[in-house]
């Protein structure tokens, strides 16, 4: 009897980041190495809140009352090079099935609920980047 294999090779995964995995943030480099693709912007169904974890990267979570839409990038991530991107994530960073506004529900960076414990929501801002713009604006 001939045996089959499955094979990742080609196959693309796609993958919802929320911060600093996206285009022109530090750790976009991790995406860009294992060749993937962005795809587009998109927004998240008001279903989530953020934190941002000692000022260097965001956690979101999915909740059931409270949440607002999260602005996210979608990226196409090679099957063989997913694990190495999630790997490199901060700790309490795990992967879960983000919904977003058009409908289309994906893999997606989430964090830990007790990652925010004692943490500063930042879910006003609607996404990571417009939380770094209004951080870095204040007068010191």
């Amino acid at each position: 009897m001939a045996s089959s294999s499955c094979t990742w090779a080609g196959l693309d995964i796609p993958l919802v980041v929320n911060g600093t995995l996206m285009r022109g943030l530090p750790l976009n480099g991790t995406l860009l190495a294992v060749r993937a693709r962005f795809v587009r912007e998109a927004t998240t169904v008001p279903q989530y809140r953020m934190w941002s974890i000692g000022g260097r990267h965001p956690a979101m979570i999915r909740v059931t009352e409270g949440g607002a839409a999260i602005a996210v990038e979608v990226w196409d991530v090679p099957a063989a090079g997913l694990a190495q991107v999630l790997l490199q994530e901060p700790p309490g960073l795990c992967v879960g099935k983000v919904r977003l506004a058009d409908g289309q529900e994906t893999l997606g960076v989430l964090g830990e609920p007790a990652l925010c414990e004692g943490q500063l929501e930042i879910t006003r801002w609607g996404g990571w980047r417009a939380y770094i713009a209004a951080r870095d604006a204040r007068p010191r």
